[in-house]
């Protein structure tokens, strides 16, 4: 069994939830999950997961705390919950690992020596049951194992990334899997939410209210860094609404995201056309009218 602690957080992610924890076949000491008061049997599956875990010497702790943000959750997850652990690891309820990547991580994770302090992972994206390939949504490179009290999310309300505080990293050759299992509602619902915390974090960006840690050198993914700076950098300085479209040619056309059949074009239209545009026109509305976006509260849907 692997000394590592994943810290998982939670709203109503009983659909998703079980599928999350059995991928990782008994492998790791330890689960925790920070939940945001859910209303539907999230706590309830935890019990059982528990109970289920702890018969093989692994174990789930189930704690709830108030919603304000994901970064806050998360740090809160990380710093509040008693990680005893050698390694934590950050991981989202409607994840999954690949069976190959709980062999790697089985067998590579204990070997790890200092200075190397985090592991970046390869994430594959399925919408709709597909594995979304191209678009240039493949591989996506996320630092998601650290040693523990060696990273913490950065403080930023959109986009946010693991930081590490000292040491250097590897990537594992292996992916995990982002399926979630809930409806096209659900996604619409969510990335509306989405889309007022991204006006409030490119105000508070523009007001030089965030620390950018990634630009200032933090240590993550270089993908990661490479995408927040071609977005401040470059996307936000093209003229509004233009540059939704330009974004879906790009990712459908130049990038190939038409070859991922309906479920890509009903995806790479949604994700780089309708949520870019839906931004804009937020952030249009708050120009014309002179205000600025509300914090926003944890998603309803």
């Amino acid at each position: 069994m692997v000394d590592l602690t994943v810290v998982i957080l939670t709203k109503n992610e009983e659909k998703n939830l079980r599928k999350c924890i059995e991928s990782f076949c008994g492998i790791v000491k330890r689960f925790v999950i920070v939940d945001s008061f859910s209303t539907d049997g999230t706590e309830a599956l935890c019990k059982q997961l528990d109970s289920e875990l702890r018969a093989n010497g692994s174990q789930l702790d189930f704690y709830q705390n108030k919603w304000m943000d994901y970064a806050t959750q998360l740090n809160w997850g990380l710093t509040q919950t008693n990680i005893t652990t050698e390694w934590s690891m950050r991981f989202d309820s409607d994840e999954e690992l690949t069976e190959e990547l709980v062999n790697e991580i089985e067998q590579k994770l204990p070997d790890v020596k200092e200075p190397v302090n985090g592991i970046i992972l390869r994430r594959r994206v399925y919408f709709m049951g597909r594995w979304i390939k191209h678009g240039g949504r493949y591989p996506e490179l996320l630092l998601r194992i650290f040693r523990t009290g060696k990273a913490m999310c950065e403080q930023k309300l959109m986009d946010e990334h693991m930081i590490l505080s000292e040491g250097t990293t590897t990537t594992f050759q292996y992916d995990l899997i982002d399926n979630n299992q809930k409806d096209l509602e659900w996604w619409t619902a969510k990335h509306n939410w989405y889309s007022n915390r991204e006006v409030l974090d490119h105000q508070m960006t523009l007001a030089n209210q965030q620390v950018e840690t990634l630009e200032s050198g933090g240590q993550s993914s270089g993908q990661a860094s490479m995408k927040r700076a071609v977005k401040n950098g470059g996307y936000y300085k093209l003229p509004k609404f233009w540059r939704a479209h330009i974004y879906f040619i790009y990712r459908y056309y130049i990038k190939l995201g038409f070859l991922d059949g309906p479920e890509g074009k009903i995806f790479h239209f949604l994700q780089a056309y309708w949520y870019r545009f839906l931004v804009d026109a937020k952030l249009y509305e708050c120009e014309k009218k002179g205000i600025t976006m509300k914090p926003q509260g944890d998603l309803k849907a």
